[in-house]
């Protein structure tokens, strides 16, 4: 993979906000250097109202998600080492309990979340898991954290707030179009899972 970059979104707030994070990364590729570098950029991103489109605050109805839950990619790397995307969750629903095998920050742009964060305490000779609940957090606009696999890797957010909530996710990898792993902690059944998105096609395989 090694074509173009796409961007789905036309903002100068957008292309900036890209060109510092590669900079950065192109600087610091160790995520234990980047990360620090990269939070006062991306809260900027998350506290700016006009630069993300209505269209791209939507649920949707065929997202990979499930639940009408809203995957839109905004802009992607032509090597498939950058992406970024708004994930819209309606009102009282939820992921499934997910990973994402890539590094990087997810921030609340708008609503609010509840977050459950997982680990996998045990693993059993048929594959399943045993998840252990971690942590509860409640997200609220400007909120975000940082996910460095395997640390904080596995979670699942469902939107607290009367309206949809919106996240803006800065990920090390097309993630998308990768295939990660879904999880039913009352089974520890674990299932390959790849989200797609709503606005752009994957490869076959990715």
């Amino acid at each position: 993979m090694g074509g173009a970059d796409e961007y789905f979104v036309e903002s100068p707030t957008l292309r900036e906000f890209i060109g510092r994070v590669k900079a950065i990364l192109a600087e610091f590729p160790v995520p234990a250097d980047a990360l620090p570098r990269l939070r006062e950029p991306f809260a900027r991103l998350l506290a700016d109202p006009d630069w993300l489109p209505e269209a791209y605050r939507q649920p949707c109805e065929t997202g990979g998600m499930g639940s009408n839950i809203g995957n839109w990619l905004l802009y992607r790397s032509g090597d498939g080492s950058l992406s970024l995307f708004s994930l819209v969750v309606p009102p009282g629903a939820a992921t499934p309990v997910h990973d994402h095998l890539a590094w990087g920050l997810v921030g609340l742009y708008a609503g609010e979340q509840e977050e459950l964060v997982y680990r996998v305490a045990e693993t059993a000779g048929d594959g399943r898991v045993r998840l252990e609940l971690t942590q509860v957090n409640r997200l609220k606009p400007g909120d975000f954290y940082e996910l460095v696999p395997p640390d904080n890797d596995i979670h699942t957010v469902r939107t607290v707030s009367a309206e949809p909530s919106v996240s803006i996710h800065l990920l090390t990898r097309d993630i998308g179009c990768i295939w990660r792993h879904a999880y039913e902690p009352e089974t520890g059944a674990v299932k390959p899972f790849r989200s797609g998105y709503t606005n752009a096609v994957c490869e076959a395989e990715g």
